[in-house]
């Protein structure tokens, strides 16, 4: 790798919109490309399900999504504490798939297992809370203004034995949103479309007035939200592996 490319790619990983690069050319990258080609085809079958409402389908196709995710990590050797994260997910969304009380409680634990994950991947990984403070601070009370909106709003709609666990994870669910702003665009928009979605499952447990075809809406952004926040880590740590260039060389506009 030249300088130059090594400093293009440490800049776009700051960003958060850097390729993640695949291990090589060989069997590894080969697999790595047909599991996102997998991950790809499974979401469209799960949301042409949706929209054709065929609940078989549905069934068949949202298990495999996040084990796809989870695979493709695992194959460019992404750090376990993501394949958790979207390990997790799969939990969450296999247990959504009942329409039991009990269900719908252990999928929102098995999420925010999920959620706790990521937020110590933002840790390590990411810019720092400390940084940009007026930013910091715009985005803090944007994040915390959504929280306190939403729930304030669902509160007197859901039933008395979810309020708890749904302001609870309300909580954890918009911190790991904020947290994700810190590795970039791309994971920022994942934690983004993450929050989105989960507030419309908050609000048709709350019997709010829906969307035609809710279920398509919030596994779009579901899904969106996984792979952006995926691919986001992803190249924020491919950034830092990124090596540094030789003083003055990463400066020349000749190749």
């Amino acid at each position: 790798m030249s300088p130059s490319s090594a400093v293009g790619r440490r800049s776009a990983g700051r960003n958060g919109w850097a390729q993640p690069s695949l291990p090589g050319t060989g069997e590894a990258g080969s697999r790595a490309r047909l599991l996102l080609a997998a991950f790809a085809l499974a979401a469209t079958g799960d949301l042409a399900a949706l929209l054709a409402d065929s609940g078989t389908v549905h069934t068949i196709f949202k298990p495999l999504l996040m084990p796809l995710l989870a695979a493709y990590v695992a194959t460019v050797k992404g750090p376990r504490l993501l394949i958790a994260a979207v390990l997790f997910g799969w939990g969450g969304d296999v247990l959504l798939l009942s329409d039991a009380d009990p269900a719908f409680l252990a999928g929102m634990g098995s999420f925010a297992a999920g959620h706790v994950c990521y937020l110590v991947l933002f840790k390590r990984h990411g810019k720092g809370y400390g940084t940009a403070r007026a930013r910091g601070a715009a985005l803090v009370t944007a994040y915390a203004a959504a929280l306190i909106t939403t729930v304030a709003l669902l509160w007197p709609d859901l039933p008395a034995d979810m309020r708890g666990p749904v302001a609870g994870y309300s909580l954890l669910l918009t911190a790991m949103a904020f947290g994700a702003t810190t590795l970039g665009l791309t994971a920022a928009a994942g934690g983004a479309l993450f929050l989105l979605s989960d507030t419309l499952i908050a609000t048709g447990v709350a019997e709010w007035p829906q969307a035609p075809r809710p279920d398509f809406w919030i596994m779009l952004t579901y899904i969106a939200a996984q792979f952006l926040l995926v691919r986001g880590v992803l190249a924020a740590l491919n950034a830092r592996t990124a090596p540094p260039p030789t003083y003055g060389e990463g400066w020349t506009s000749t190749p």
